[in-house]
């Protein structure tokens, strides 16, 4: 009985040999097949060049340049550099450079009536860390209240640590040019950031109109906003 339980096993184990044999080769086949249909798609792709997929670069980590990147200019004049710092860790620095009045000051200005014109300030915003930092705009532009037509003073807003008689329409803000070579902002995931080091002219300009006869040298650029001041006073930036 022990015999033929040995013949048994031996048996077993010759059909479990000529198995895995078997399986072996199957999957050696297999695999060559894969490999020549592969090499058939490459070999018919309609513009016969091999597609090798979408490389992903080293230390890219999803970042891409932001659509609509502006060009390059020398650094402006410019008054006193001030730094700020956030919560988060962000470091700005920031320089005013220059104030006044336009009819269209922005690309995006909407058109007005004839004779109208908005009000807008020049700085220079610097990423001021070695690593990027979140793009944002810290100065707000301010005029003096009585500046502001009638038909628009509710809507320009004093702040706190600034002078009552100044306050702060509603506004937008543009890069207008990368400065000193400066690497364009790059879009990491929905952010836009600010390469390490880079420097950009920004303009800040109401979205209402202004009086005509404001003066471009009581256009003033103040930083406020609790995120970079903790003292809630707001620090001005003097132009050149």
């Amino acid at each position: 009985m022990s015999n033929r339980h040995r013949s048994s096993g031996s048996r077993r184990r010759r059909k479990q040999g000529n198995a895995g044999r078997l399986g072996l080769v199957g999957a050696l086949t297999g695999a060559v097949g894969i490999a020549a249909v592969a090499g058939a798609i490459v070999v018919m792709r309609p513009d016969g060049k091999e597609d090798k997929g979408s490389p992903v670069l080293a230390g890219q980590d999803g970042a891409s340049v932001a659509p609509g990147a502006p060009g390059t200019t020398p650094s402006p004049r410019s008054g006193p550099v001030l730094s700020f710092n956030t919560p988060e860790g962000y470091g700005y620095g920031l320089a005013a450079v220059k104030a006044g009045v336009d009819a269209h000051p922005l690309k995006t200005s909407k058109a007005t009536t004839a004779g109208a014109t908005f009000a807008y300030a020049d700085y220079v915003l610097t990423n001021n860390q070695k690593r990027p930092v979140l793009l944002d705009y810290p100065a707000d532009l301010f005029v003096p209240a009585a500046q502001v037509p009638a038909a628009a003073r509710d809507r320009c807003m004093p702040q706190p640590g600034i002078p009552g008689s100044m306050c702060t329409l509603p506004n937008h803000s543009q890069i207008l040019a990368r400065l000193g070579g400066s690497k364009p902002p790059v879009r990491q995931d929905a952010d836009t950031m600010i390469p390490a080091g880079a420097s950009y002219l920004v303009r800040i300009a109401t979205d209402l109109p202004v009086q005509s006869g404001l003066d471009a040298g009581d256009i003033k650029l103040y930083v406020w906003n609790v995120r970079f001041t903790s003292d809630r006073k707001g620090v001005g930036l003097d132009f050149p």
